[in-house]
């Protein structure tokens, strides 16, 4: 490999692995941050997802371990299980010329018994959630004494889903002398709670992409108490968006919108901070497999959600912290895409509503008239498609293409009659086109599956 990655001051084994990876050029956040980071400084990099930065930490921490120490040099925090497992695997990937590597994942959602086991053997490199990584930190579980390297990937999600705390208190009981870095698409203000304490005279390297910059529409309406739901139920009708998150500030108020929407005909769940992972599991399934079309949710309910594509947010009361509300709206207008914001705030909570104008420097508060929404009798849109579950999980062995392969070779299914299969540790949820779900029903439980019949039964609205 000559030029390119050749050029840095990388292991041999590394430019062997990277060259039979295909990885010829480095991309742009690669070249400006990856140098920087092999020399030992404290970074923040900002760039969008898809840039090359895992490639950036992961070579550099992999390159800063001590391979005659088997102890946790290195530890990667991440905002969801999903993107854990994935940095878990590429630090696998380009980590494959030290023999014995052990990385480890901890989240949560799953027992605590079987990883603290697994950290009892030891490991090198640690990728996981704040909250799992804080419970094993406060249990003794794991310990982070020899720790060179801390990296916070995607920390604006991170602030979006309420881990702020978490992160900082990792951050205080990993070694003062580590580098540190840390990744986000975007610079909200809450960053520079864990940059400005943590970091020591970092280098910013900003690599911006095309499109990439979130397009938030924000919308204010007043309201009274007399009429709020009515105008939470306009504005639903009238924006006519496929998935909704929507904000209350109580748990109270929560039941009391889903009871409301849900009397109206609109296919809509609590998710309460009460339920089960499996159950949690199962709203979120029906919600990113565009099975149900609105979640009602406090923001400590919302903490460790993963919604990566959120057509509109809804407060349906305004946050007395600013600061809150940029995270509640920042979850929609995701990579590059268009975001709806929706606030609706009675004349008591307008004080709020100047709050957050300062906070973010707006202009002018972009009020609009309740009288320009659709009358709520017209009716909801239908969520476009229906879920199907196996029992059938992780612990079986379960794959999303097992299932794809049974729907499209044995139903004679396409691929696009097919949404979002999300497999746990509870069992698989399958998101297909509404008027096919019984019929996939029934090849579920008459196709085998890996050599053996599975139960399957439709779930949801």
């Amino acid at each position: 490999m000559s030029g390119g990655f050749a050029s840095l001051s990388l292991d041999a084994g590394f430019l062997e692995t990277l060259d039979q990876l295909g990885f010829v050029t480095p991309t742009p956040v690669q070249s400006q941050a990856l140098p920087v980071a092999l020399e030992g400084r404290d970074l923040v990099v900002r760039a969008s997802t898809g840039s090359g930065k895992t490639a950036v930490f992961a070579l550099s921490l992999l390159g800063r371990l001590n391979r005659k120490f088997f102890g946790v040099q290195a530890l990667v925090l991440c905002p969801t299980r999903e993107l854990a497992d994935q940095v878990s695997v590429e630090i696998r990937r380009l980590g494959r010329s030290i023999d014995h590597l052990k990385v480890v994942t901890l989240c949560g959602g799953v027992p605590l018994r079987g990883q603290s086991a697994s950290l009892a053997h030891g490991a090198h490199v640690i990728v996981g959630t704040p909250g799992r990584i804080r419970d094993h930190l406060t249990r003794g579980t794991l310990t982070l004494d020899g720790l060179r390297t801390l990296v916070l990937d995607e920390a604006d999600r991170m602030l979006d889903m309420g881990f702020v705390d978490d992160m900082i208190a990792v951050a205080k009981l990993c070694p003062r002398d580590r580098q540190t870095l840390l990744f986000s698409a975007t610079y909200p203000p809450g960053i520079e709670k864990i940059a400005g304490p943590f970091l020591k005279d970092p280098l910013t390297v900003e690599v911006s992409a095309a499109g990439s910059v979130p397009k938030i529409v924000q919308k204010f309406y007043e309201v009274t108490a007399d009429n709020r739901l009515e105008v939470l139920a306009s504005a639903l009708v009238h924006f006519r968006p496929e998935t909704t998150l929507v904000f209350v500030n109580t748990k109270a108020q929560g039941r009391d919108v889903v009871s409301f929407l849900q009397g109206k005909g609109l296919s809509v769940l609590e998710l309460s901070g009460d339920l089960e992972q499996r159950d949690r599991d199962e709203v979120m399934a029906l919600f990113t497999g565009r099975c149900l079309s609105v979640i009602v949710a406090t923001d400590v309910a919302s903490r460790g959600l993963d919604i990566p594509v959120l057509d509109a947010v809804i407060n349906y009361d305004i946050s007395p912290d600013p600061e809150i509300h940029v995270h509640r709206i920042g979850r929609t207008g995701r990579a590059g895409e268009g975001g709806l914001a929706l606030s609706l705030a009675s004349d008591r909570e307008k004080t709020l509503v100047r709050r957050i104008q300062e906070f973010t420097g707006l202009e002018t508060v972009p009020w609009e008239p309740i009288s320009a929404l659709s009358p709520s009798t017209e009716g909801f849109p239908v969520p476009p498609r229906a879920m199907v579950k196996l029992f059938d999980g992780k612990k079986d062995k379960i794959r999303p293409g097992d299932v794809l392969g049974a729907l499209t070779a044995a139903a004679g299914l396409n691929r696009d009659q097919v949404g979002v299969i999300k497999v746990t540790e509870w069992g698989t949820w399958v998101a297909v086109d509404r008027n096919i779900a019984d019929k996939v029903v029934g090849v579920l439980a008459t196709v085998p599956i890996k050599g053996k019949l599975r139960k399957a039964f439709r779930v949801g609205h």
